[in-house]
């Protein structure tokens, strides 16, 4: 080992958002270290930083700028110095890092699928013609909409447990949240029902978390290295390659997903109009070591074959 290892006295700084999922994420990181090292919990620290995209709950991420504002504010602190690594939902997570930056550890991946969130209900076909449901996701949107035209959709922005205290309340009669935060957070008691990805293919990287450094610390990139899940690195080779070649963010209606099988990979794409109109999508199975440039090559195939305009979100 060619570097000092953190101390209650010079802790680790684990840069992360306020929210009890964020923290949850945050808190598993320094487990998973602290465990790999035999260190106690006490040589991390985990800092919180508000970022733009907490402080904005009242208008649609598309207005303010994406979800990179949910990592602006995080990554200048690690360029900074301030903290000395990050955590992010990688379903949050644009496909470039800032220069001097990167994201090369990934923790096992939890459960990818979308929940299906109504008191009442188990599914989007036992909602009554004409019902309200609420999302912030433009993905989710165009997915509802493409299968149920009758639907009303509404903006369902804030953390888990104000979009949960929304559905309460009435403003909507069923939401979408991501199994994996539900999961992490424990939240058996939130009547949930998991929605197949035949139904509905979730958001590039859901369920994953991401670990930022900077890319000259070499002590973060031994220590990280300990806690990587390569099968997780794996599927999101390919899917963020799919992400990155179609030139969308995350707050794009943009969906997919790979599933390993032994050797091989199964890949999902899928692009969807905003309104959900109408949808592009394709399947592949392909070695796993190919799995990036199958990314690549369906999001190429998506482009050509998709109609004048269908594009037309992205300017």
């Amino acid at each position: 080992m060619t570097y000092q290892l953190p101390t209650p006295a010079r802790p680790l700084n684990i840069g992360t958002r306020g929210s009890l999922l964020a923290l949850a994420q945050a808190n598993e990181v320094r487990d998973r270290l602290a465990a790999a090292f035999d260190l106690p919990f006490e040589a991390f620290t985990i800092v919180v930083i508000k970022t733009t995209g907490d402080k904005i709950i009242d208008r649609p991420l598309k207005e303010i700028g994406g979800k990179g504002l949910f990592t602006r504010e995080i990554e200048a602190a690690l360029v900074d110095g301030s903290i000395d690594i990050a955590v992010h939902s990688m379903k949050d997570m644009p496909t470039l890092q800032p220069e001097g930056l990167l994201i090369d550890t990934y923790l096992p991946r939890e459960d990818w699928r979308d929940a299906f969130i109504s008191p009442h209900l188990k599914s989007i076909a036992e909602l009554p013609e004409g019902a309200v449901v609420g999302t912030s996701s433009l993905r989710r949107r165009a997915q509802v909409k493409l299968r149920r035209p009758d639907l009303e959709v509404v903006e369902f922005r804030g953390n888990l447990q104000t979009r949960l205290k929304k559905l309460d309340d009435g403003v909507a009669e069923a939401t979408f949240l991501a199994m994996a935060g539900l999961n992490r957070l424990q939240m058996d008691d939130v009547p949930q029902a998991a929605v197949h990805p035949d139904d509905m293919l979730p958001a590039i990287a859901q369920g994953a978390i991401g670990v930022e450094r900077r890319e000259d610390d070499s002590r973060a990139a031994e220590m990280l290295s300990a806690i990587h899940d390569r099968k997780t690195g794996e599927q999101l080779a390919a899917e963020r390659a799919f992400l990155a070649t179609l030139d969308g963010s995350c707050e794009t209606p943009i969906a997919g997903l790979a599933e390993l099988n032994g050797s091989e990979m199964r890949l999902r794409g899928q692009v969807l109009r905003p309104d959900g109109s109408d949808a592009i999508g394709d399947d592949v199975t392909c070695a796993i070591s190919d799995g990036a440039a199958a990314g690549e090559a369906m999001a190429r195939k998506l482009l050509a074959e998709a109609g004048p305009g269908f594009f037309d979100w992205r300017e």
